[in-house]
């Protein structure tokens, strides 16, 4: 079984997330881009869409008008899995809303360093 948590891949890895939730929040394409894997693997699945491959992230990323609405981040769980993997796992409110977003990420290290391979974001039921 592949170490959980090892503190210094808990501490790169969430140095990362950081990274990216600055980046959603300034929508920073470019650095968007960056984080993720640029391969045909790459999957994200969104609230209303299906992407697969990095170009097809890309082109989302940049069609949507004014970036990712702005977020409250609630919880976030990191697991590292070995020096190699790790999970992002986070809950989210947009500002203004009532509804409890979901995200998770895959993160690969690669000789380019840390990438989102997967991702998921999805929002629940009106809590209101």
């Amino acid at each position: 079984m592949p170490e959980l948590n090892n503190p210094a891949t808990l501490a790169e890895v969430t140095a990362m997330s950081d990274l990216y939730e600055q980046a959603l929040a300034d929508n920073r394409i470019e650095t968007l881009d960056g984080l993720f894997y640029d391969g045909p693997e790459t999957v994200r699945y969104g609230v209303g869409e299906n992407l697969y491959g990095a170009a097809e992230i890309a082109a989302f990323r940049r069609a949507r008008t004014g970036g990712s609405p702005p977020r409250t981040v609630l919880r976030r769980v990191i697991t590292t899995l070995g020096q190699d993997v790790a999970t992002v796992d986070l809950e989210f409110q947009r500002i203004g809303g009532t509804r409890i977003g979901r995200q998770s990420q895959t993160w690969l290290r690669t000789p380019d360093g840390w990438k989102v391979i997967a991702a998921h974001v999805s929002l629940m039921a009106d809590i209101s």
